[in-house]
């Protein structure tokens, strides 16, 4: 799918928190894609001040959800 086809791409920039400049902003299922073989989540699934941080690791996930 080419990027600029995604017919949720703009709802989906208007709820992505991610801050890094990425070509795969707001098309979820590439982000998805391209995280997940780099063994990472995509920034949605962190708070605002981890996500910053770029450390999108499964570790760092269980670390800051595993606290409750």
């Amino acid at each position: 799918m080419e990027r600029d086809k995604c017919v949720n791409r703009e709802i989906n920039m208007k709820d992505c928190p991610c801050t890094y400049p990425c070509s795969k902003k707001g098309v979820c299922c590439e982000c998805i894609r391209y995280h997940l073989k780099r063994g990472e989540l995509p920034a949605c699934a962190f708070p605002s001040e981890v996500e910053k941080t770029y450390d999108r690791t499964f570790e760092r996930f269980v670390e800051i959800y595993s606290k409750n």
